[in-house]
Order: C-alpha cells, then sequence, then structure tokens
C-alpha cells in the first residue's frame, strides 16, 4: 500500500507514539530503530520509561540526545501501563496515537499504511488494526496472529465496523498493531488507570460509540516472552483478572441489543471456567454474579460457583 497521497508534508495528520518501556534493555534498540525507520514523516514521539530496573533508561536517554524532538519521560516509580501511558498522551499533540510496548518492533511502512485508511475511513472510525508476526525473545519467526483458516479466512477472524459484540465474545485485535483516533481517546479520558491493563477495555469503551476496522496486513512484529504481561494472566495474585472483571462490569451497563448481551455472556462464561482452573475463588463467585444478571447460568456454571464458594476466603 502506498503512503497518504496528500498536497505537501504540512498537510500529513501528526501520529504521536508513545513508547513505553518497563525492562526491555534486550528489546529496546531494536524497538526504537524501528520508530526510526517509518517511512511517515511526521511524527511526535514519546519516550516513557516506567521505573526501569535492568539499564532500560540509559538507552532511552541515548536515544533521546540523537532526537532532541523526541520527548522523554522517566518515571521515578512503577505506575503500570496505564497510568505511564496517560502522562504522555495527555500533553502530546497527534491527531492519531500508538501505545508501543518496546519489546516489539514496528515495521517500516506500518504508520503510513494505517494513516491511509484512517484518510479514506469515516469519522466514526476510531481505531485500526493489522496482523502481526509473533516472534520470540531472539525475533525469530513463530508465525502470525491471524492465520489462514485453510478456508480462505483468517483464524482468529478479524471484524471491522461497529464491534461490541464481537470484542465481548473473543479475543481477535492484536494490541500492537492498534493506531487510535485521539478524539476517541479523549472521549474515553484516557486509559482506566484503575485497571492493570488498558486493551480489552479500550476495545470495550471505545466500541459502544466508535467504529473499528481491521487492514489486512502485517504492520507489526510483536514479542513473546516470559516476561510480557499476557504471560502472567491469571496467576495467582496477578491483578489482571480483578481488572478483566471490572471491564465486565463496564460492559454490564454498556450492552443495548441481545446479540451484545449474548456476547457478555460468552464472556463471562469463558473468563468463569479459567478462574475456577486456577482456583481463583473470589473472581469465581463475582463472575458468576455478574452472570445471573445477564443470562440464565448453565449447570457447569452453577457447579463451578458452588465448589469455589466451599474454598472462598472466608470475610474477617
Amino acid at each position: 500500500m502506498s503512503e497518504p497521497h496528500l498536497t505537501s508534508f504540512a498537510a500529513l495528520p501528526l501520529v504521536t507514539v508513545v513508547a513505553l518501556c518497563h525492562n526491555h534493555a534486550p528489546f529496546l534498540r531494536e524497538a526504537l530503530d524501528s520508530i526510526l525507520a517509518q517511512t511517515y514523516p511526521n511524527l511526535e514521539v514519546w519516550l516513557v520509561d516506567d521505573a526501569s530496573t535492568d539499564g532500560s533508561s540509559a538507552i532511552l536517554r541515548e536515544y533521546a540526545a540523537r532526537q532532541p524532538g523526541w520527548h522523554l519521560l522517566l518515571l521515578p516509580e512503577n505506575v503500570g501501563n496505564c497510568r505511564a501511558f496517560n502522562q504522555a498522551f495527555r500533553p502530546s499533540q497527534g491527531e492519531f496515537v500508538i501505545d508501543f510496548a518496546t519489546d516489539d518492533v514496528l515495521l517500516p511502512e506500518r504508520i503510513a499504511q494505517q494513516v491511509q485508511v484512517f484518510l479514506a475511513a469515516d469519522p466514526s472510525v476510531g481505531m485500526v488494526y493489522s496482523n502481526a508476526e509473533l516472534i520470540d525473545e531472539q525475533s525469530q519467526p513463530l508465525g502470525l496472529h491471524h492465520r489462514p483458516d485453510g478456508a480462505g479466512g483468517l483464524r482468529p477472524r478479524p471484524a471491522s465496523g461497529w464491534v461490541l459484540a464481537d470484542v465481548l465474545a473473543r479475543y481477535f485485535i492484536s494490541t500492537p498493531t492498534m493506531l487510535m483516533r485521539r478524539a476517541c481517546l479523549e472521549a474515553l479520558g484516557g486509559y482506566d488507570e484503575t485497571l492493570a491493563y488498558e486493551d480489552f477495555d479500550f476495545w470495550v469503551r471505545a466500541s459502544r460509540d466508535w467504529q473499528f476496522v481491521y487492514l489486512d496486513a502485517v504492520t507489526t512484529r510483536k514479542r513473546k516472552h516470559p516476561r510480557s504481561m499476557s504471560a502472567k494472566a491469571y496467576q495467582a495474585h496477578d491483578p489482571y483478572l480483578a481488572s478483566t472483571i471490572r471491564v465486565c462490569e463496564k460492559a454490564l451497563v454498556l450492552v443495548r441489543t441481545p446479540a451484545e448481551r449474548a456476547a457478555l455472556a460468552t464472556r463471562l462464561r469463558w473468563e468463569l471456567r479459567q478462574a475456577a482452573r486456577r482456583r481463583r475463588h473470589t473472581e469465581v463467585g463475582a463472575l458468576y454474579a455478574l452472570l445471573r444478571q445477564v443470562a440464565r447460568p448453565g449447570l457447569p456454571e452453577w457447579g463451578l460457583a458452588r465448589w469455589s464458594r466451599l474454598f472462598a476466603p472466608k470475610a474477617s
């Protein structure tokens, strides 16, 4: 796909890249070099270090010194992804925004391709996402996020348009590929800083009033490694599941149609099973209570909730 056909550089919309780092030193140079390699010229870059302890801040200082137009924000204490992102997003100026984890890699045409989609899209489009190549810690390929399903489609199946029911029922968006419209993020008040992670909450809240569009192109290399946030999900004492329950509570207020309610019920049943598998008994109870507000629980959910009540911590 060619770059946007605009009359002058000044007409190109500004794109903000918020590069978020927490102990990404082994991957950081490859990530930052991928920003420098972008063919799209009108970029605002914020380097944010969330109190790394592995020498990442020295690398960020080095790149900021060589690129005087880049902003450097070194946080003195770890505040988590949502709050760290907001601290750069709020003073930034870009019409479009990328939340870029610095263990991933942007392919050179990434921003140009996605901006072109936005320029051709309806103003109600709040986010463009695309396919990603998965890589390991040594940057070796592991396959694609959206894979051919053998029948002419992709697995997981992408969705475009008004996708609230889709994002409730299933995971299909590769988070590192997202380019967000600033107006959409501002309408949401940025990320919810009370949560341990941002993507599911953004998808649910944004898709109520904004359309999403899938670009069928590989634009990003997403790194899989044991220290990534997704690798820690659902582990004992990890706050990920509590955040998911909070997002589902928000979704309960947002759903309007029978299809959306059915999709939320599907999500709650899935999350309940994950919580039960990991013996997160308190969370099983919370998810079961939410499910009862959306749909009639089945015998499997009733049985898991009853089993978990026997082992849930007793209130003091």
